[in-house]
């Protein structure tokens, strides 16, 4: 995938802040022939001291690219992707690195990109923005979610096959629906009780003796309140359906915490807390069962798109895809069924 008829692959990452210019600095690391842009020119600048080629035109970026992802916040990702698949010819891979899914993909579809358009979010990050923060192996072993479509099943396998040789990271197959709804509790609302928690702090008369005693607990469930505000402001306002039923799961749960400690119940907040333990030890470290599965080529679409849309729903990652001879082959894991 790394190459492209006995030459490098030709990339662009039209974005350049934390994700996308970890993005940039991982394609160029790899020996990939990548060009970044960004509308920002003191962004541009920092990248060309950086030693990383940089346009000053997104057209000029995109030209001639086998490849492009696109960064930048939320809100203009639909502007980008009709202006950079105008720029770019029918057989340029496009997929994005943005936060949520099911609006790009179906404005994806309504102007006929689904072919070439895989839509994508690599789950990780810090707390630091920009392209200063910008870490080329920060991708290693994330989860790295792409959202497959009949009609765009060449251009998931060319994107999986990348995702996993590049950047090393697990793809996590899944309905582009589906991984709002899970991305809502999972990491948007998340960024909810964190804010809340800093807030409260932030409010409280004894403002300045809590941050002094503040912990691992107060430091860990904090952290990502420290991101750009209006990054998160965008993240939550583009899944808020998603993200308000979530949180209402949560609120559900804390709840019966508060209840519980209100009648003095300890045996209900014993339960209640063995019963978040048993995610939190499967978090740190699930086994997995590794199966290959392989699919004609020119096979049924929809029969490869369910299978890999389950496998995502079922907890499961893709560790390789390669194409050859008229197939496709899958390496999946599956969490181990105790």
């Amino acid at each position: 995938m790394v190459v492209r008829a006995g030459a490098r692959l030709r990339a662009a990452v039209v974005g350049t802040g934390l994700i996308g210019g970890s993005v940039l600095l991982r394609l160029r690391a790899a020996g990939l022939d990548v060009t970044g842009w960004d509308p920002d020119e003191a962004t541009r600048r920092q990248a060309r001291l950086a030693g990383v080629p940089t346009a000053e035109r997104l057209v000029d970026a995109v030209a001639d690219r086998d490849v492009v992802f696109l960064g930048g916040p939320l809100p203009t990702l639909p502007a980008t992707l009709v202006e950079v698949a105008t720029a770019t010819g029918e057989d340029c891979l496009l997929t994005d690195v943005g936060s949520t899914k099911a609006e790009l993909a179906a404005f994806a579809a309504a102007h006929g990109l689904t072919r070439r358009f895989v839509p994508g979010h690599p789950m990780a990050g810090t707390d630091r923005a920009g392209l200063t923060a910008a870490l080329p192996e920060l991708f290693a072993g994330a989860a790295w979610v792409l959202c497959p479509v009949p009609d765009g099943l060449a251009a998931f396998r060319r994107l999986a096959a990348l995702v996993t040789e590049v950047f090393a990271a697990r793809v996590v197959p899944m309905a582009a629906d589906r991984h709002d709804a899970v991305v809502a509790l999972a990491s948007h609302v998340p960024h909810l009780l964190a804010g809340a928690l800093a807030g409260a702090a932030e409010r409280s008369p004894l403002r300045d003796a809590v941050l002094t005693l503040a912990a691992g607990s107060f430091r860990d469930g904090t952290r990502v309140a420290g991101t750009p505000p209006q990054r998160t402001a965008n993240m939550l306002r583009g899944n808020r359906d998603e993200v308000l039923a979530a949180l209402a799961g949560v609120t559900a749960f804390l709840d019966e915490l508060a209840g519980a400690l209100r009648a003095g119940d300890g045996d209900t907040l014993t339960a209640r807390y063995a019963e978040a333990g048993t995610a939190r030890v499967a978090l740190a470290g699930r086994p997995y069962d590794e199966r290959v599965r392989t699919f004609p080529t020119d096979g049924e679409p929809v029969d490869e798109v369910t299978w890999l849309c389950g496998l995502g729903a079922a907890g499961g990652h893709l560790s390789a895809c390669r194409t050859d001879a008229g197939t496709v082959s899958y390496t999946a894991h599956l969490p181990h069924a105790a």
